[in-house]
C-alpha cells in the first residue's frame, strides 16, 4: 500500500491516475506518482526517502556502486546514508525495472519516471540514475499565446530546466485545447512515459516510440507520412540527419515543437550539426563596394536559408524564458554583430504574466570600424538628425494610401441595391482583376507594383486571355505581329519607355483609370526596394526628403551622399518618379546623385 492507501501495482483508471499524489504550486498542478518510483528502490534507502521531509521536492537519486546513495533536491544534493552501494542493491533496482533500451534508458509503465544506467567495459550496470518525473499543467502559461500562432517552436535551456515538461504541456494543450492532431516522437518514453498506454498527460495527443535512438529521424518522417498530423513534437535533436528531417516536416506544412541541445540560440549558430534549425550558416564574399559600404571584411557569414523554427525559447530558469519571436531577424542580427532584443517572460506573485524587453531601450546607432582602424560614426542627414528612419505607419505614403483605397474599392467592386459587394468592370468594359501580359517588361518590377499598391492586376502568359498587353516601346514597335495579333483581338497595348518602376506603376494606375494628375502622387518607398533593407530604405528616404523639401519648394538642385551603383539607381528611379532629372557624378567610391528641379 502506498501513503494514498492504494496498491501501487493495481492498475488505477485514466482520472484516478492523473490525481494520484497531485499537489498545487502557483497555480500550477503536478502530477509525479512518486511512490512507484520508491517502490524500485531497496527497502534501506526506499525508508530513508519516505520519511525525508523534502520528498516532494525530489529530483533524483543517484547510486553508484562502492558509493554512498545520493537524492538531488533544487536546493542542493545530500547523501541518503554513509553505506556504499552494493551490486546486490543494483541488481535489486534492475529486476524491477526491465529492459535498458540501446541509450541506457527505462522507464515505469505509465508513469513518467526515467531511470538511466552506467555500464563498465563489460556492460555490467555499475551505476544508476533514478529521475522523477512530473507532469505540470499550467507550465506553458509563458508561452500560451506563442502556441496558439500555429507557428514552429524551439526550446532551449540547460538540462533540468524543464524542457521535456514544457514539451509535455504543450501537446496537451494544442491536443486538447485547439483539437488539433498531434503526433509525439518518444525516442526515450521521457514524454509520455513507459510502455504501450501513454501517460494521461499528453491528453489526447499520440504518441509513437522509436525502437532505436539512432532512427529517430525516419520515425519522425514516417509520422508525417503515415499519420496525417497537425503538429509534431520532438524531444533532444540532437544529430544532422534529425535537423535534415526537422526542416522536411517544416516544409511540408506541419508545425513543430522540440528541443534541442544548447542554452541559447549562439550555441546552435556555432554547432555545425544543428546550426540548419536556424536556417544554417555560409560564407559570403562581398563586392568591394558593398564591404566598404558595410565597414566590413570581404568574407563575411550570413544566414543561409529560412530557419526551420520560427519561434525559439530559451528556458532560463523555471519561471524566466527568453523569447525570440523570429528566429532569422535573431541570426541575421548576430552574424552582422548586433545584440538582438528579445522579449524577457517572467511570472510575477498573482501568477501573472510579464512580458519586458532585455535592453528597453532603443540601442544606439552602430559605430563601424574602418579598414585604416578608426571608429566611423554616421554622417550626413542622419547624423544632423534631420533624415529620420523610413516609419510605413508614418510616412507620407501611408497618408496617400486611404486614397488609392479608395480608388480601389470604387473601380473593383461596388454595392448593390441590397447591399451586397459585386464584381464591376474596368475602364475599357473588361472584368476585373485586369489580366495582363507583359511583354519585354521586367515580370519582377510589375508584380512589385502590383503588390505594394494591392491593384487588381493579375499577369498571365496567355495572350487570349489578357485585357491589355504592357511592353516595352522598342520591342512593341520592331514587332509586327504582336500588334497584329493586339489589333485583330482588340486587346489595348500600353507601351513604356523604359522597364523602371515609376513607368510600370503609371501604366498600369492609367489601365485602371485610376492615375489622376491633379492627386498628388505620393511615393511609396517599397516600390523601389531590392531587398528592403535598412540601406536601402535610407538612402531613398534621403532622395525623398531631397526632392519634397528642397528641390520642388524650393528650385534648387541637390546633392546626396555618395552610395552603390545599385542604391543609385533605385534613387534615380525614386527621382523619376516625381518627373525630376537627375545624373550622377563623381568617382566610386564616393559617386554620388545631384537632383535638378523641373
Amino acid at each position: 500500500m502506498n501513503a494514498n492507501g492504494m496498491n501501487p501495482s493495481h492498475p488505477q483508471s485514466l482520472s484516478n491516475q492523473a490525481l494520484s499524489n497531485t499537489t498545487n504550486l502557483a497555480g500550477m498542478q503536478i502530477t509525479e506518482d512518486l511512490q512507484k518510483l520508491l517502490a524500485i528502490l531497496p527497502e534501506d534507502i526506499r525508508q530513508i526517502l519516505e520519511q525525508h521531509p523534502h520528498r516532494d521536492n525530489l529530483i533524483e537519486v543517484v547510486m553508484d556502486l562502492g558509493r554512498f546513495p545520493e537524492v538531488r533536491f533544487p536546493s542542493g544534493a545530500e547523501y541518503l546514508s554513509e553505506t556504499p552501494v552494493t551490486a546486490e542493491q543494483l541488481n535489486y533496482c534492475v529486476e524491477r525495472v526491465g529492459h535498458f533500451s540501446g541509450d541506457n534508458r527505462a522507464g515505469l509503465e505509465k508513469t513518467l519516471h526515467r531511470i538511466s544506467a552506467i555500464r563498465n567495459r563489460p556492460g555490467d550496470i555499475i551505476g544508476l540514475t533514478c529521475r522523477v518525473g512530473r507532469a505540470v499543467f499550467g507550465t506553458i502559461g509563458l508561452i500560451h499565446d506563442l502556441v496558439e500562432r500555429g507557428q514552429s517552436i524551439l526550446m532551449l535551456g540547460r538540462p533540468g530546466v524543464g524542457k521535456t515538461t514544457a514539451l509535455r504541456e504543450i501537446a496537451r494543450v494544442l491536443a486538447d485545447d485547439l483539437q488539433k492532431r498531434v503526433v509525439i516522437i518518444d525516442t526515450s518514453n521521457e514524454i509520455a512515459g513507459d510502455g504501450d498506454i501513454p501517460h494521461p498527460a499528453i491528453g489526447r495527443a499520440r504518441r509513437m516510440q522509436v525502437s532505436r535512438p539512432e532512427l529517430q529521424h525516419q520515425v519522425m518522417i514516417e509520422a508525417v507520412e503515415n499519420h496525417t498530423p497537425e503538429v509534431i513534437v520532438i524531444d533532444e535533436i540532437g544529430t544532422e540527419l534529425e535537423a535534415l528531417a526537422a526542416r522536411t516536416i517544416a516544409e511540408r506544412g506541419v508545425q513543430l515543437v522540440g528541443t534541442a541541445h544548447g542554452n541559447q540560440i549562439e550555441n546552435l549558430i556555432k554547432n555545425p550539426t544543428l546550426s540548419d534549425l536556424v536556417g544554417g550558416i555560409q560564407a559570403v564574399t562581398l563586392g568591394d563596394d558593398e564591404a566598404r559600404r558595410r565597414g566590413s571584411q570581404k568574407t563575411v557569414l550570413e544566414r543561409k536559408a529560412p530557419p526551420t523554427f520560427e519561434i525559439a525559447v530559451e528556458m532560463l530558469e523555471r519561471q524566466r524564458w527568453v523569447v525570440h519571436e523570429s528566429v532569422a531577424d535573431t541570426v541575421d542580427a548576430l552574424l552582422r554583430g548586433r545584440k538582438p532584443n528579445p522579449q524577457m517572460r517572467t511570472v510575477d506573485d498573482q501568477n501573472k504574466v510579464i512580458i519586458t524587453r532585455e535592453f528597453p531601450d532603443a540601442p544606439a546607432p552602430l559605430e563601424r570600424r574602418t579598414q585604416s582602424g578608426l571608429v566611423a560614426k554616421p554622417s550626413g542627414w542622419r547624423s544632423s538628425g534631420q533624415m529620420q528612419p523610413l516609419s510605413r505607419s508614418s510616412s507620407p505614403a501611408s497618408a496617400q494610401t486611404s486614397y488609392f483605397d479608395q480608388l480601389l474599392h470604387d473601380s473593383w467592386q461596388q454595392p448593390n441595391s441590397v447591399g451586397e459587394v459585386i464584381d464591376t468592370i474596368g475602364p475599357n468594359g473588361e472584368d476585373l482583376p485586369l489580366h495582363v501580359y507583359p511583354y519585354g517588361v521586367s515580370r519582377h518590377q510589375i508584380e512589385q507594383v502590383i503588390r505594394v499598391l494591392n491593384l487588381p492586376v493579375v499577369l498571365t502568359k496567355d495572350m487570349d486571355s489578357a485585357d491589355a498587353i504592357l511592353g516595352l516601346r522598342s520591342h512593341v514597335k520592331s514587332h509586327s505581329k504582336l500588334r497584329s495579333i493586339a489589333r485583330s483581338r482588340q486587346i489595348p497595348i500600353h507601351a513604356v519607355k523604359a522597364s523602371t518602376v515609376p513607368q510600370v506603376s503609371r501604366a498600369l494606375r492609367r489601365m485602371l483609370d485610376m492615375d489622376d494628375p491633379g492627386v498628388p502622387d505620393a511615393a511609396d518607398l517599397r516600390l523601389f526596394t531590392q531587398s528592403g533593407s535598412d540601406d536601402e530604405i535610407e538612402a531613398l528616404e534621403e532622395a525623398r526628403l531631397a526632392v519634397e523639401q528642397i528641390v520642388i519648394p524650393n528650385g534648387q538642385p541637390v546633392e546626396l551622399l555618395p552610395r552603390s551603383p545599385k542604391v543609385r539607381k533605385m534613387q534615380h528611379e525614386l527621382v523619376e518618379h516625381y518627373r525630376l532629372k537627375s545624373d550622377s557624378f563623381g568617382d566610386e567610391p564616393n559617386r554620388r546623385l545631384r537632383i535638378y528641379p523641373a
